[in-house]
């Protein structure tokens, strides 16, 4: 089982064939000198310490919460060993090779830096066009659906940087994000632009069970440049979604609430379904004001479901 959840989640999550190692871990060194660890709060880790963190398996950011005593309040053999003594009787599980791919892509993804905009969406008319379908599409269908078109009309919004050049996608190929018992999975949908809602539905369908069941392969996870997630069925109504480290953006639904929305047709106010959308995005490739047109445009095709 471990094993499988390990195998699927590094398809969903890897970068290439390996998994890459954090930009700031530190080199390694000879003799007595520090070793720097850039942007940790443990300021810098000797080699003693430092091999001490390798037997037990522990990360630069297992140190955030253990106050170092030494010069320049640097983490001391020490400060580790009293840390590790004070935590021990602690109640504690072992995180599952899931999990801890989990934590490993979620690093390296917010290493860059990620921005998070917002939009209200009425979704009434999405509500009543879902109705009268059959087989009804789910809710995060409309959305992929929306966004891969918004990509399809401008490509460049899903730009990949790769070192002084912004990579263009050749297929909107998109992620569906898949919540299984220890973590989460990314079945990729193949040229979502080019397949209308309902031909979506058994493909969408076909791979949230693979997801599920632990059945992914590689070429099931690979290759999106996007996700799509929503977690509007725990009731949340607002979150900031994150992106998988090779995906350039992460669209993200929260839930719908009945309120009161003003009607310039009627000129009052009138209860309506309104859900909001997330776009969390790596402002290296996009600025504020293309997230602004993308959401504006996912709006818009959301705004009219029969076209999608």
């Amino acid at each position: 089982q471990d094993s499988q959840a390990e195998a699927n989640l590094h398809f969903a999550v890897k970068d290439s064939d390996t998994y890459l190692e954090s930009s700031n871990a530190a080199a390694a060194v000879s003799g007595g000198l520090a070793v720097p660890v850039g942007g940790s709060a443990a300021g810098f880790l000797s080699p003693r310490v430092r091999a001490r963190m390798n037997d037990l398996g522990l990360r630069d950011t297992d140190l955030a919460g253990v106050a170092g005593t030494g010069a320049g309040g640097r983490v001391s053999a020490q400060d580790l060993e009293r840390y590790l003594d004070s935590i021990a009787s602690w109640p504690s599980v072992q995180a599952s090779p899931m999990r801890m791919a989990v934590a490993d892509a979620m690093r390296r993804s917010c290493s860059r830096p990620l921005a998070t905009v917002g939009l209200p969406l009425p979704m009434d008319r999405i509500l009543e066009h879902r109705s009268a379908q059959s087989p009804k599409p789910g809710i995060t269908l409309y959305m992929l659906r929306a966004l891969a078109l918004t990509l399809a009309e401008d490509p460049s919004l899903a730009g990949n940087l790769v070192g002084n050049r912004i990579v263009l996608p050749k297929s909107i190929d998109l992620g569906v994000a898949v919540q299984i018992d220890d973590g989460v999975v990314v079945p990729v949908l193949r040229g979502v632009d080019r397949k209308s809602l309902r031909e979506l539905v058994d493909d969408y369908d076909e791979a949230v069970s693979r997801a599920r069941r632990r059945r992914l392969t590689e070429a099931d996870t690979s290759g999106g440049i996007g996700t799509v997630t929503n977690f509007g069925g725990f009731g949340v109504t607002s979150g900031t979604p994150i992106p998988l480290p090779h995906e350039t953006l992460i669209l993200g639904m929260a839930a719908a609430v009945k309120k009161p929305v003003w009607s310039d047709e009627v000129g009052a106010f009138l209860p309506a379904t309104v859900s909001n959308l997330f776009l969390t995005f790596d402002h290296r490739v996009m600025d504020g004001i293309g997230a602004g047109r993308l959401m504006t445009r996912v709006a818009e095709w959301l705004a009219t479901p029969a076209k999608l």
